[in-house]
């Protein structure tokens, strides 16, 4: 089955495209993907990832075509942002 893995830094998004068998979890995908090689400071443990913009756990089952996505922590508070934009 088809799916996608996304990881976006500060400055650029990688989507990976990949195959993965059909009873694959998210966690196998990331794993698969070879993204927490590539970026060492992604820690699974901490870091939510969710499919289509809604948050899953490691062992959700795929369907093909799923988009995963690798979240990360947030840097400021949001609702200082806005006080600070007045």
């Amino acid at each position: 089955m088809n799916v996608g893995v996304c990881y976006a830094e500060y400055d650029r998004q990688l989507w990976v495209r990949l195959e993965v068998p059909d009873d694959s979890t998210v966690e196998q995908a990331i794993s698969i993907s070879g993204l927490l090689k590539k970026y060492p400071e992604i820690n699974l443990e901490t870091q939510k990832v969710g499919i289509f913009g809604k948050i899953a756990s490691m062992d959700t089952p795929l369907k093909e075509g799923d988009r995963i996505e690798i979240y990360r922590p947030i840097t400021a508070d949001p609702k200082q942002v806005k006080k600070r934009k007045r």
